[in-house]
């Protein structure tokens, strides 16, 4: 029986050699459009598919593969003598390889486009034919990926092919999916409606594997989304080990929050929380501040740094006594780098990063939990109008303060209060059962520094108890959303201590 191989991709990446590897094996080349031009200039005999078919290309190309002398050659089952009858009869010559890839409609919506541009870019054709022939898996063997070409190459000319056919097909609706996944995304936003629609679809691509997860035992991998802002999923790993899922995830909580500050900023994070928050005249000032806050959390923390990280910042963290997981900017000076490659000590334990800083567009936090997913907006800050709730008025420092501190606690762990400057964290209370106890973790952190300082909490206090506390070591003012059953006590309190309080009306779980 005649072997015949369809070939048709947008990518082009390989496959005159692997339509030659195929021609080798004794396969017949059917081609549309591109593909079959490329084929041909390489020297290689190619029917069209409007030679099978009988029927030209039309409707600019939307139409030439949606025929039954195609998809009849992808469905049949020879297994099935009434489907061997039924194409004999009807002429029809099985495709026992398909390789397609599809239209770059990821490519043209994440570059300056319209929409009459994104909609001629999905494919339909190239998807019906995938998934036809990884339905069909028993006997045709589907190829989506170029990285795939040579390795089923040698698996036809050694007989095992029919061993992979079943992991090509589910390559290829991973691979459909991924795609739909996409266009449903952009078609959702662009008719204006809500992303929360009663499906959800997110397609994501793999961006490096991780040796595991968040301990040994979990496989884990980091992924992309096409169609997100960017950030640390994003980030070019510039020098060091590989990176886990640990750094990964402090990485992001460090970049999230130094993006939300004026530069030049330094943030340091450990498990999930920061544990020092500076902003100065230059980066290496502001790392050594925020690294004093905390020195024993900051050792072995990843450092985030909203700008160009140079020599005199790099001689700060590189300094005796530091140890940094993760160094992450938005570039490096070449004298910088450097400095990190040559640091005795540290080989490639340290991992420097490059990344985009992220905006602040609200976009989708995607957090699973057993059996499904939780979805929301991310938590910007929609920028509600303060009140002043005490008698006390802020004065101009304690209001810039309170401001700095109210960028911070969002990227704490709930209960989450934190105590600092205008310009530097000084004690974080995270993590709590109680918010009585984030105060008073937060304020043994501070030490003698909260006197005269500010303190923010992400929600409302439910009792007097945190003021009085707070008012105890010495704080001025507090931030916080409001919105307790005892608000009219908590604020009497404040005022009875000559504090100064001022309510956002929003609050910042983070969980």
């Amino acid at each position: 029986m005649l072997k015949r191989a369809l070939i048709s991709v947008t990518d082009k990446t390989g496959i005159v050699d692997f339509a030659r590897g195929l021609v080798a094996l004794g396969f017949e080349l059917v081609s549309t459009g591109g593909t079959s031009k490329a084929l041909r200039e390489a020297g290689l005999t190619v029917s069209d598919v409007s030679d099978i078919t009988g029927f030209p290309e039309m409707l600019d190309g939307r139409v030439k593969t949606l025929h039954p002398l195609i998809h009849g050659g992808l469905l049949g089952d020879l297994r099935l003598e009434s489907h061997v009858s039924a194409m004999a009869e009807a002429g029809i010559t099985p495709i026992s390889v398909l390789c397609v890839n599809l239209y770059a409609f990821e490519k043209t919506v994440t570059n300056p486009h319209d929409l009459d541009e994104a909609i001629e870019s999905i494919d339909i054709g190239g998807p019906a034919m995938i998934r036809a022939a990884a339905k069909n898996w028993a006997n045709v063997s589907v190829v989506v990926d170029p990285s795939d070409y040579s390795s089923i190459l040698a698996a036809i000319e050694d007989g095992s092919i029919a061993d992979r056919r079943l992991a090509l097909s589910a390559k290829a609706f991973r691979h459909t999916a991924y795609y739909d996944s996409m266009v449903a995304r952009y078609l959702t936003k662009a008719a204006g409606e809500s992303a929360y629609t009663e499906t959800l679809t997110m397609g994501y691509r793999q961006a490096i594997p991780l040796r595991y997860g968040e301990n040994p035992h979990q496989a884990g991998g980091l992924y992309h989304d096409p169609l997100g802002n960017p950030g640390i999923a994003q980030a070019k790993r510039l020098w060091g080990w590989e990176l886990g899922y640990n750094n990964l995830n402090d990485a992001d909580g460090a970049w999230e929050l130094v993006a939300d500050l004026p530069s030049p900023a330094c943030a340091i994070t450990k498990h999930g929380n920061p544990c020092g928050v500076a902003i100065a005249s230059t980066f290496g000032e502001a790392f050594r501040l925020a690294r004093d806050s905390d020195p024993i959390s900051a050792f072995g923390g990843v450092v985030a740094i909203n700008g160009l990280l140079d020599e005199e910042a790099a001689a700060a963290m590189i300094e005796k006594g530091n140890k940094l997981d993760v160094v992450i900017a938005t570039g490096y000076t070449d004298g910088a780098l450097e400095m990190f490659k040559a640091r005795k000590g540290w080989g490639q334990e340290v991992r420097i990063l490059s990344a985009p800083l992220p905006g602040s567009d609200v976009s989708v936090s995607v957090r699973s939990i057993r059996g499904g997913a939780l979805i929301q907006d991310t938590d910007e800050d929609p920028g509600f109008e303060w009140r002043v709730a005490t008698q006390k008025q802020p004065t101009s420092d304690q209001l810039a303060a309170m401001k700095f501190l109210w960028k911070l606690v969002p990227h704490v762990k709930s209960n989450a209060i934190v105590v600092g400057t205008s310009t530097r964290l000084l004690g974080v209370g995270a993590g709590q059962m109680n918010r009585v106890q984030s105060v008073r973790l937060a304020l043994e952190q501070a030490g003698e520094a909260a006197k005269g300082a500010a303190l923010a909490s992400d929600a409302f206090f439910p009792f007097p108890d945190s003021v009085e506390t707070a008012a105890a070591a010495g704080i001025a003012c507090l931030v916080q959303p409001g919105g307790s059953k005892k608000d009219a006590d908590v604020i009497a309190k404040a005022d009875e201590l000559g504090l100064v309080m001022c309510l956002t009306g929003v609050r910042h779980f983070r969980h």
